[in-house]
C-alpha cells in the first residue's frame, strides 16, 4: 500500500514528504498506523550524518511513536487490529544470553540487529529499499514492526504523550530507577535539562529523591526543571564546587544528559564517595573523557545506559499507569504538535533548543 513518508534523502539537508510504498507484515509482525511521533536529539543526529546507523540513504526516521494496529501478519497473538500501541525500541528476542539474563535492552539476536541497521526490506522509495530508524520509521503514516515491539496501552490514553513513552521518558525514568537505582531521601544532579534530562527530573521525583539539583546553561530549561520537580538549579560554572555548596561532599546520584565528555566528568566530580554517575546523552565516538583516577578510590561509580535499560512491556505500562494516575507529567513536556509537512519545522526548533519535545501527529 502507498504512503506519505518524511525521507531522508540526504545529509545535512530537510527531509521530503514522498509517497512511499509500505509492505504487509509478515511472519510475526504487526503494521501500525502512526498517531504520533516525538521529535527526539537522535533524529538529528541522523540528519547531521552523526548516527552510527544511519549510514546508507535513503532513511525513515522517527522511532518515538505511538499508534493504532491496521493489520498483523501470521503468528500475531499478542495485538489485534484496533488496539492501540506504543512502538517500543526494542523488542527482545527472549531466546539470546542477553534476554536470559534478564538485560533485555541489549537484546542480541538476530532480528533485533537487523533492526537496529534499518530493518527488513519492508518500505521502498522508486522501487529502492528506504530503511527504517532502528526498524521503525515513524515519521510515516504507517510502520510494520516485530509483535514484539508493540506494547497494548488503554484506549483513553491520549497518543501524543504516549509516543513520549517510547524513547525521552523511559531513557530519562528508566536511568534513575534502573540504572542508578535511587532511593528515597537521595540527592541528584541532573547536567542537561532538554527532553530527555526533563525526565531524568521527573524519574528522580518519583524515587524519592529530597534534592534535585538541575543544571544547564539555558535560564529557559532550567524553568522547565523547576516546573518538572527540581529544588535546585544553577548555570555550570564550575560545577562540583557549586553542587558541594547545595550538598556538602557531592550528590549521590549524577546524571549527564548532555553528551559532552567534560560535563561528564565534572558530573562524576560532584558526587559524594560512594555516589554513582550515568552517562545518559551519548559523547560523540572516539572523544576521551579524563576521570581523575583518585575519585575512583572512594567506591564512586560511572556507568552508562541504553534506553533507560527498560524492558518494554515491564516499564511502559508502568509509565503510562504513572501518567494516568497524575504522577507522571507528559502533557507538560509537548511544546508543540506539528503535521508530517512541518518535520522539518519541528526538527529546526528541536534543534535551536526551542521546545521540550515537538511531536508530529497524523
Amino acid at each position: 500500500m502507498l504512503m506519505r513518508a518524511a525521507v531522508l534523502t540526504a545529509f545535512h539537508e530537510p527531509m521530503e514528504i514522498r509517497e512511499v510504498e509500505i509492505a504487509d507484515p509478515g511472519p510475526g509482525e504487526v503494521r501500525v498506523r502512526i498517531k504520533a511521533s516525538g521529535v527526539c536529539g537522535s533524529d538529528l543526529k541522523a540528519i547531521d550524518g552523526k548516527s552510527p546507523v544511519v549510514t546508507r540513504l535513503p532513511y525513515i526516521l522517527g522511532h518515538e511513536s505511538a499508534g493504532v494496529v491496521e493489520s498483523t501478519g501470521p503468528g500475531v497473538t499478542g495485538v489485534r487490529p484496533g488496539d492501540h500501541v506504543i512502538i517500543a525500541m526494542n523488542g527482545p528476542c527472549g531466546g539470546c544470553r542477553n534476554c536470559g539474563a534478564g538485560r533485555f535492552h541489549l537484546c542480541s539476536g538476530p532480528a533485533r540487529m537487523t533492526a537496529i541497521m534499518g530493518g527488513e526490506p519492508r518500505v521502498t522509495l522508486d522501487g529502492e529499499q528506504a530503511r527504517r530508524f532502528i526498524g521503525i520509521g515513524s515519521f510515516a503514516e504507517y510502520a510494520v514492526v516485530s509483535e514484539a515491539m508493540c506494547v497494548r496501552i488503554a484506549r483513553d490514553a491520549p497518543f501524543a504523550a504516549m509516543s513520549l513513552l517510547a524513547c525521552g521518558v523511559v531513557t530519562g525514568v528508566g536511568a534513575v530507577l534502573n540504572v542508578a537505582r535511587v532511593t528515597p531521601g537521595s540527592s541528584v544532579l541532573v547536567a542537561g535539562c532538554g527532553g530527555v534530562g526533563l525526565n531524568v527530573v521527573q524519574g528522580a521525583v518519583l524515587a524519592g529523591a529530597t534534592t534535585i539539583i538541575a543544571a544547564d546553561v539555558a535560564e529557559a530549561k532550567l524553568k522547565l526543571a523547576e516546573r518538572f520537580g527540581a529544588t535546585h538549579t544553577l548555570v555550570p560554572d564550575d560545577l562540583p564546587r557549586q553542587v558541594g555548596e547545595i550538598v556538602s561532599g557531592g550528590v549521590d546520584h549524577a546524571f549527564d544528559v548532555t553528551g559532552v565528555p567534560g560535563v561528564l566528568a565534572a558530573a562524576f566530580a560532584a558526587t559524594a564517595p560512594g555516589g554513582t554517575t550515568v552517562m545518559v546523552g551519548s559523547p560523540p565516538a572516539g572523544h576521551p573523557v579524563e576521570i581523575d583516577p583518585a575519585l575512583l578510590f572512594s567506591s564512586r561509580r560511572l556507568m552508562g545506559t541504553q534506553g533507560g535499560d527498560a524492558a518494554p512491556r515491564r516499564d511502559l505500562p508502568m509509565l503510562a499507569a504513572q501518567y494516568l494516575r497524575g504522577r507522571l507529567d507528559l502533557d507538560g513536556l509537548i511544546t508543540e504538535r506539528l503535521p508530517l509537512e512541518q518535520v522539518n519545522e519541528a526538527v529546526a526548533h528541536v534543534r535551536e533548543g526551542a521546545v521540550a519535545r515537538a511531536v508530529i501527529v497524523f
